[in-house]
């Protein structure tokens, strides 16, 4: 329920504050006073787009605040998914700098736009001449259908299903796709993996073999420099391990006469048995390097064989060939795995669609169980707002599986007697669909826990005693819900448990429009006014005395 409502620096507005009552609240006035410039401020907290043409200064920032009490409302869920902790008083705040930016506020808390518009949609429901547009079309007309069924959670059931059956089926496609493309490629890839089989590429083979081919086409070069080594470390005059030998046994003859002659004898023998050591390995290398044509050119042509595959493949290394077989081996396993997951793909998307499938058989019976009675309950409440022969009829027909089920819908109208049902579009004159609109209104807020309705040229073509029952069904159903009715009836403002009146106010710059509170005489005269004009006959006076004690 709306607590109040706080307007400032909106279009006409300078400041409005409005105290709604819980049951029916009137709102009248002038015409162009601005009464539906404060739809629009409402809109803002309801998650409308903002523009700062809408600022009254364009110097100061526009903020629109309504407080809502929670004391009934089921909204914990609600205000967990958008992220902003429950409380039992809600508070909607919109903020437009002059700049343009906009920001929105739940519970002081900044919230999107969307969470704003989701919070909103559950406290609060604006009628308005787009709406009465919107129940020509075939979504609008289900969804009032499923409102009055009260089947919001089968359908959402029905929306999970048709979801899960759409996942289903994009990632079967999505498999088949990717098969398609893997057996394109299978010939390739089974080449390139048959050659690089052939290749038997081994680990670091690259880097040893280039190790070998320099050995090998430098073998005579290498052989001559370790034969000079070896020459020059154990023959010849130099003969540097005789000499260290020589040295050596000198030192070791002389450790007898003082210790300290000891300790460089046991150094020298140790650089003599190293150095003797060095001039073997020498030797034994030197003979072990042989030239070897044939193995050179085994070496070159397999070094050659593994830059194709580099150059081929674009890789640098021997590790990256075989990285690269790797996953060409998981690619050819791929393609197999591949084939067995569409079949269990396929088990799933057909279990997806039937499941959905029979949800959506069971959303239709319910929505067609319920169908008669809303044809009925429309009927009684349409000869109530004197259209006695007025008929609804909900067709239901079957259609291919959406989100919504298997229903397609159309509800088709007829005012009079003896005048052929038609679609809605077409079938009922202003006044007629806006008694229309009324009765819809009043049957779907009987089915949902929505506890504030705003009602703006719903009393579009209807005067007299007709206005007079449309006020009684207002008065009627806000007995459950808090309803702002902007009118310009009498018959329909006398039924108000509070009535507002809008007005402008000519000030010395500019025109604002101001709100204010009528009670007792202030508001028999209003209603007079409505009657008879501007200046109220005593007959006005009293006519308008009788429709306020009027049930």
């Amino acid at each position: 329920m709306l607590k109040s409502l706080h307007i400032r620096n909106y279009a006409l507005i300078q400041q409005l504050d409005l105290l709604p009552d819980a049951g029916l609240n009137i709102i009248t006035g002038e015409t162009g006073a601005g009464k539906s410039i404060m739809l629009g401020a409402l809109g803002l907290v309801m998650g409308n787009r903002a523009d700062t043409k809408a600022l009254l200064n364009g110097e100061d920032k526009c903020v629109v605040e309504a407080v809502f009490s929670l004391e009934y409302a089921d909204l914990e869920p609600l205000f967990e998914q958008v992220g902003v902790d429950f409380e039992p008083e809600c508070i909607l705040r919109r903020e437009v700098a002059p700049s343009g930016k906009s920001r929105a506020f739940i519970n002081d808390t900044p919230v999107s736009l969307e969470a704003m518009r989701q919070v909103a949609d559950a406290l609060m429901d604006i009628h308005s001449q787009q709406d009465t547009q919107l129940l020509g079309t075939v979504s609008y007309q289900l969804a009032l259908l499923d409102a009055y069924a009260g089947l919001s959670a089968e359908v959402e059931l029905m929306d999970q299903a048709f979801s899960a059956y759409q996942q289903a089926a994009k990632t079967l496609a999505e498999a088949k796709g990717q098969l398609q493309d893997a057996r394109k490629e299978r010939e390739f890839v089974a080449f390139q993996l048959a050659e690089l089989e052939r290749a038997k590429v081994q680990p670091g083979e690259f880097e040893t073999l280039e190790q070998e081919l320099a050995l090998l086409a430098h073998a005579e070069e290498i052989k001559l420099k370790l034969a000079t080594a070896h020459q020059g470390l154990a023959g010849g005059e130099a003969d540097v391990v005789g000499q260290l030998k020589l040295a050596y046994q000198q030192l070791d003859k002389a450790s007898a006469f003082g210790e300290r002659f000891k300790g460089l004898a046991e150094r020298l023998q140790s650089a003599y048995i190293e150095v003797k050591d060095i001039a073997g390995e020498v030797e034994a290398e030197s003979e072990r390097l042989e030239f070897d044509p044939r193995r050179l050119e085994v070496v070159q042509d397999r070094l050659g064989v593994l830059n194709q595959l580099f150059k081929k493949h674009g890789v640098a290394s021997t590790a990256d060939l075989l990285a690269l077989q790797d996953g060409l081996a998981t690619s050819s396993a791929t393609l197999e795995g591949l084939e067995d997951r569409i079949g269990e793909l396929e088990q799933k998307a057909v279990a997806a669609h039937n499941a959905a499938t029979t949800k959506a058989a069971q959303l239709s019976a319910l929505r067609a169980k319920a169908v008669p009675a809303m044809q009925e309950e429309v009927s009684q409440l349409l000869a109530a707002v004197g259209m006695p022969n007025g008929r609804l009829v909900v067709d239901l027909m079957p259609q291919a599986l959406t989100a919504k089920g298997t229903d397609q819908i159309r509800i088709l109208f007829s005012a009079n007697k003896g005048v052929a049902l038609q679609d809605l579009k077409v079938a009922a004159s202003g006044g007629e669909f806006s008694r229309l609109m009324l009765v819809l209104k009043y049957v779907l807020a009987g089915k949902t826990a929505l506890p504030t309705l705003v009602l703006d040229e719903i009393d579009t073509g209807i005067s007299g005693e007709i206005a007079l029952r449309v006020g009684q069904l207002m008065a009627k159903m806000a007995q459950k819900h808090q309803l702002l009715v902007i009118t310009h009836m009498p018959q329909i403002a006398a039924k108000g448990n509070k009535h507002y009146y809008v007005y402008k106010q000519e000030g010395d710059q500019r025109t604002s429009t101001s709100l204010r509170e009528l009670q007792g005489d202030a508001r028999l005269q209003e209603i007079a006014q409505m009657i008879g004009g501007a200046n109220p006959s005593a007959t006005a006076l009293s006519s308008a005395k009788e429709l306020m004690t009027k049930n």
